[in-house]
């Protein structure tokens, strides 16, 4: 059906074919096959998209034969817009009747003159983290460059507006301040600016004073929700959940992502006390969460998993009060799935293989739960989530995995970011069952069994990647959508439940599924076409410039929505966290997975800083479960100096370093820093 003087506002992502000088035009061409001829004129402007930074980086040449003081627009046309090229063009769409136009007002530019894209190259990632990481120290803290308990305690709170400034509510949040602390760690470990170790530190150690609540026999270790203070100084420590999805009880999610952050910073530093809460906290998710099915607990449903809630007066995942029935015995993709993510493969890495020295005999037990824990999780997204019925998984489920299609606002929803995760998630899983199928103290039998769990979780990982890019991603404008609906009945292939917006934590997702299917998979370019797409759109969109930040939200178009909580720097959803575990995971997945041309290029640095309170000989660096054989160890430097040849062996492959024979600097801690060489890129 026609319209008539129908105008809007349009943004197209794809690649130029065809400049068309005369008609002062362009085709681009979407990746849903859509061609938009574009029409520039003097209004008209061209940029190379730009970092938080704010550098301009646009060394794009002048075209011969054409003068720009003659002819200004045939002049940027012809110097911006080339045949094969990927850009994204925001402009007007006009109709009426038969008469249709599209008129360029912005031009964005995402790759350089010689073809590569800007955000590929070795320094992009880590200017976008030291930017976020600055601007948010100096919010909370002003001029300072060194931290304390005392100001955490006096100036940290969750709630920031778009501008830094508090807002009305001073509640401190723990998972939040968890999340900022996993965001300093990984700061630090991609810079290894001193600044951010010591804003870590003096976080972790706020936490656990002032959140930290111990059961009577030092075993179990449960997170208060949060603390308030009130304008007469006093303080008022809430235990139970604020969030109104979660009133009143205390989610798992939010214990899970209590410690994401301690076990990030034990990462770096291998803080035996930091890892000892680490340890306790997880034995109370297996003890008051866990649904094991052998031996089947007291009123539990014997299924396997964990279930997303308790009572904070019984701590039971059951008999809860009427209003809070829709999370009684319930279990979801926060339970089960949050794991992986959010502490567990951090926690692997640092304990598997085991680290060296008398913390071995300490250490295999809590290894054990860990591998049991990776094991059951992974199984059952991999069994119980899936749906044939349809393009998405189910997200929430009674206690007998049957799903539960009525709960609160999902309803029989999906929400794209959180398949995207799965993705992500399960590829990473494949990774580490690759590797351990390596093991020289694996049977053939085991290995066989391995390497099948870990093609079958690809496999599955795939089917929904390339779902989610047909219908949960925007083919025509770049960008990764909400919530839709998981059984259309519009007769479209994507049904929205509410706006076509897009969230940031989402793009998140589907950009580092997207590179790490590209590293899974090297021979099927779609994967890295789709991460380059998602890219560009959290660069051109997300990337709050004027505040170095980001915003959560956007339009279908890219226009950023700032209304109510959305216009929020940080709160409950929003925190140093997934923003900064996109920089330091894109940067580690770009350097070992994608081609740029450069050989220096395929290197990259992390830096560490392990504290003589430690109970362990060795540290393993490997950065993130990674395909066997992808990176090597090219350089160690300790306290600054080349320890290259005095450590390195085995340790090439192998990612453990021994500590015994270091030298601590004079606050007790050493400086590691090493540099690995991708074997894939």
């Amino acid at each position: 059906m026609p319209l008539n003087n129908y105008f809007q506002t349009l943004t197209v992502s794809g690649s130029v074919i065809e400049v068309n000088r005369d008609q002062l035009s362009f085709l681009i061409k979407a990746r849903s096959g859509d061609v938009f001829e574009s029409f520039v004129g003097p209004t008209t402007s061209f940029q190379l998209i730009t970092n938080l930074d704010g550098l301009d980086r646009d060394r794009m040449p002048s075209p011969e034969g054409v003068d720009r003081n003659s002819n200004p627009v045939l002049h940027d046309l012809l110097k911006y817009v080339r045949r094969d090229r990927s850009l994204t063009v925001s402009g007007i769409y006009s109709e009426k009747g038969d008469t249709r136009r599209f008129e360029a007002r912005n031009v964005y530019l995402v790759q350089s003159d010689d073809g590569r894209f800007v955000f590929d190259e070795s320094h992009w990632w880590l200017n976008q983290i030291t930017q976020m990481a600055d601007r948010w120290l100096d919010i909370l803290f002003d001029k300072k460059r060194s931290y304390a308990i005392d100001d955490f305690s006096a100036l940290y709170h969750t709630d920031i507006g778009i501008t830094g400034g508090s807002t009305r509510d001073n509640i401190q949040e723990c998972a939040t301040l968890s999340r900022l602390i996993y965001g300093l760690s990984s700061a630090y470990l991609m810079t290894g600016a001193r600044r951010y170790y010591l804003a870590a530190k003096a976080g972790v150690d706020y936490q656990r004073q002032a959140f930290r609540s111990l059961s009577h026999d030092g075993e179990n270790c449960f997170w208060w929700f949060g603390r308030r203070r009130y304008g007469d100084g006093q303080e008022k420590v809430i235990i139970a959940s604020e969030n109104p999805d979660d009133q009143g009880l205390i989610p798992l999610y939010e214990q899970i992502y209590a410690i994401a952050g301690l076990t990030q910073f034990y990462r770096v530093t291998l803080d035996w006390e930091v890892l000892d809460d680490i340890r306790r906290t997880i034995h109370t998710i297996q003890k008051f969460y866990w649904d094991p099915i052998s031996p089947k607990k007291p009123g539990y449903a014997g299924t396997g998993g964990y279930y997303s809630h308790l009572d904070p007066s019984t701590m039971r995942p059951f008999d809860f009060k009427p209003e809070q029935s829709k999370n009684e015995a319930r279990k979801n993709w926060n339970s089960v799935g949050d794991h992986i993510p959010a502490y567990l493969i951090n926690l692997v890495l640092s304990l598997d293989p085991t680290p060296r020295g008398e913390a071995r005999r300490d250490l295999s037990g809590f290894q054990k739960t860990c591998r049991e824990i990776i094991d059951e999780t992974s199984r059952l997204i991999a069994t119980k989530f899936a749906d044939p019925q349809s393009d998405y998984v189910n997200e929430r489920f009674k206690a007998d995995w049957t799903p539960d299609h009525s709960w609160d606002w999902q309803q029989n929803r999906a929400v794209v970011g959180h398949n995207l995760k799965i993705a992500w998630n399960l590829t990473r899983c494949a990774f580490y069952y690759q590797t351990c199928a390596q093991r020289s103290d694996v049977s053939e039998n085991q290995s066989t069994e391995l390497r099948k769990r870990a093609e079958s979780y690809l496999a599955f990982a795939r089917r929904l990647a390339d779902r989610m890019g047909e219908v949960g991603l925007d083919n025509v404008r770049g960008g990764i959508f909400d919530a839709v609906e998981r059984m259309p009945q519009n007769g479209l292939s994507t049904q929205f439940a509410w706006g076509a917006s897009k969230d940031f934590w989402q793009q998140e997702q589907g950009i580092l599924a997207y590179l790490i299917l590209h590293g899974a998979t090297k021979n099927d370019r779609k994967y890295l076409e789709l991460a380059h797409e998602s890219i560009a759109f959290w660069n051109l969109f997300f990337l709050d410039r004027e505040r170095q930040g980001i915003y959560f939200r956007t339009t279908e178009n890219g226009l950023p929505i700032v209304e109510g909580i959305y216009g929020q720097k940080g709160g409950h959803a929003v925190a140093g966290y997934h923003a900064f575990e996109l920089n330091y995971l894109a940067h580690v997945y770009t350097r070992t997975f994608v081609k740029t041309g450069s050989d220096s290029s395929s290197k990259f640095c992390l830096h560490f800083k392990i504290t003589k309170n430690r109970d362990q000989e060795s540290i393993n660096v490997l950065p993130d479960f990674m395909p066997p054989g992808a990176l090597k160890i090219n350089n160690i430097s300790v306290n600054g100096i080349d320890r290259t040849d005095d450590l390195i062996g085995s340790e090439r492959t192998t990612y453990q370093i021994p500590l015994d024979k270091l030298d601590c600097n004079t606050d007790d801690t050493i400086d590691l820093t090493v540099e690995f060489l991708s074997a894939v890129a």
